[in-house]
């Protein structure tokens, strides 16, 4: 999840640029936009499932425990298809960008052996979890889930960790263009990490909690409105509702950094091409031969935010050496982007103020709301989009370099053959992985509306022994 620029812009390159940079970065952006996706399953679909395992314990609740089994089967897939196209970026990382791993791989490369091993942890425990179901005493499988979700967070903080280091480069020590030293700790826990990982792991339950939750409010609008819906519906919304006013606060934090730490980024996303204090927030509009135009401008509010007072300077593009200014086409972009990620995040808050409206007078009513269930079913959708978006400000806003100050992405592509077949491949195998993942998971959710959710028989596995029924305390019954 961590490459230079991921997103394709514009087609025609500088003479300058290697005939590899297209490619690369076509390629990159559509890996990373394929596994992000899958990321926030990973780390929030494993919490979500211990939360609904912990109340089947605590309450008795069999549906609360039918939730966190089935939650945990669609979390293994999603973690095998996540394993994949995981691994896939790696092995990018250095055949795309050869000039990134060769002179900073000492750095760049400490937080992914980190996330190596959360990752290999991650996976001992989720198998140990989903064959510890009716193997294992209740609360010991519980506690056996619960290393799921803590190498999850950890393998994202150690992804985050190698990002931002990109964002902000430290710890590391330089002579004649060579690393000569590196500190590990300042590396990982670089300038960017707390506000990113915090912003990436919120996200991540954002997500996760919306995209489940409007699972069961499409099947409320349809007329499933059992226990079993409305609980997985709770669950899943109301994490992510808990999650979108502090990811909102969050998120402005970053943008000040961004602003103190990062001037380019935060120009291409004010859309600002000179410097100037009074700045307006520009909503929409495109940067067109230097100027602004289309845009919906509010007086001196960009200001205001970046520094709390209108007198605030803001830094212009034009304040950014040529030689290193992002294009006109990426500052575009990043500030679509941008603006996708906060009126999408807005949208997101709007619906959870709702449920809270809903939750303290109308409780009752909530599963036969339409207009809510709709609404509640799109938030999933919506957020996967909020998501791309902030990436794609992080990755574009980051150009033209691949690690700020320090190294240009023309520079650190591959110099080496024919990019383009190599794009078309992964295309067509990403689309077999996706397709196949999607078709295991309806064919799971099949299966549990016609038969429940009885173990499968599985061949090469040791025989199936009956073991009595227990209690949440471990008792026989």
């Amino acid at each position: 999840m961590t490459i230079a620029d991921l997103v394709p812009y514009p087609m025609v390159l500088a003479a300058a640029d290697p005939d590899q940079l297209l490619p690369a970065r076509e390629q990159m952006a559509f890996t990373l936009g394929f596994h992000i996706i899958l990321v926030p399953f990973g780390v929030a679909l494993t919490s979500l499932m211990l939360i609904a395992n912990y109340r089947g314990l605590r309450k008795g609740d069999d549906t609360a425990l039918l939730l966190a089994r089935r939650w945990s089967k669609v979390a293994a897939v999603l973690f095998a298809v996540g394993a994949i196209t995981g691994t896939v970026l790696s092995f990018e990382l250095g055949i795309l960008w050869p000039g990134l791993m060769k002179t900073y791989g000492s750095a760049f490369g400490f937080p992914f052996a980190i996330e190596g091993l959360f990752f290999f942890l991650e996976a001992i425990f989720v198998a140990i979890y989903i064959y510890g179901w009716d193997r294992m005493r209740p609360w010991t499988h519980f506690w056996s889930g619960v290393p799921v979700a803590l190498a999850s967070v950890g393998g994202a903080a150690a992804v985050i960790a190698a990002n931002s280091w990109m964002n902000q480069p430290g710890g590391i020590t330089m002579r004649d263009g060579k690393v000569v030293s590196v500190r590990p700790a300042e590396v990982f826990f670089n300038n960017a990490f707390w506000l990113q990982f915090w912003h990436m792991l919120l996200a991540a339950y954002i997500v996760a909690g919306f995209v489940v939750a409007s699972v069961y409010a499409i099947g409320m609008i349809r007329g499933r409105r059992g226990h079993y819906q409305r609980l997985g519906f709770l669950i899943s919304f109301v994490t992510a509702a808990i999650a979108v006013p502090i990811q909102i606060f969050v998120g402005d934090t970053i943008a000040r950094q961004v602003f103190d730490e990062e001037p380019a980024k935060f120009a291409a996303i004010e859309l600002l091409p000179t410097t100037g204090n009074n700045v307006p927030e520009t909503l929409g509009g495109v940067l067109i031969d230097g100027k602004v135009q289309y845009g919906i401008p509010i007086p001196k509010v960009a200001s205001i935010l970046a520094g709390f007072k209108p007198s605030t300077t803001i830094q212009g593009l034009d304040s950014v050496p040529a030689d290193v200014r992002p294009t006109t086409a990426q500052v575009n972009i990043v500030h679509w982007a941008f603006d996708i990620m906060v009126g999408t995040s807005m949208l997101l808050l709007a619906v959870a103020v709702w449920f809270l409206w809903l939750w303290w007078k109308r409780r009752h009513t909530l599963e036969t709301n339409r207009w809510f269930l709709g609404a509640a079913s799109i938030c999933g959708i919506v957020s996967i989009l909020s998501l791309e978006s902030g990436w794609v400000v992080t990755e574009v806003g980051r150009q033209p370099w691949i690690v700020v100050g320090l190294l240009r992405t023309r520079d650190a592509v591959t110099t080496e053959g024919n990019l383009w077949p190599v794009l078309a491949v992964v295309v067509v195998l990403y689309a077999a992985v996706g397709t196949g993942a999607l078709w295991v998971l309806h064919s799971m959710k099949k299966r549990w509306q016609k038969q429940g959710d009885e173990a499968v028989h599985v061949p090469y596995g040791p025989e199936e022994v009956h073991r009595p029924r227990r209690d949440r305390v471990g008792k026989v019954l």
